[in-house]
């Protein structure tokens, strides 16, 4: 069985501070994390295998986002999004 029947998907948003490597300006960017919540139930073709790994399974957040545009007017690059997690467990 896949992984992904073990998981409901959907996409949020999430507001955090960054620093313009170029500008140094500060500001907020909303940044897109793939939220994926556990299922309640197992589906029923399910053999003990998956069963073992619907038990450890957890709901988790992954970040989409890896670059993103300086607000700052003047400066308008991109620029990568460091010191943010990838990953976080809810």
């Amino acid at each position: 069985m896949d992984e992904r029947a073990f998981y409901k998907e959907s996409q949020t948003t999430k507001p955090i501070t960054l620093n313009c490597p170029m500008c140094r300006s500060v500001e907020s960017y909303d940044l897109r994390w793939l939220v994926r919540t556990k299922v309640d139930r197992l589906p029923g073709n399910a053999d003990e295998r998956d069963r073992a790994k619907f038990k450890k399974a957890a709901s988790y957040m992954v970040l989409l986002d890896d670059k993103v545009m300086c607000k700052n007017m003047r400066c308008r690059k991109r620029f990568d999004v460091s010191g943010v997690k990838t990953t976080a467990f809810i």
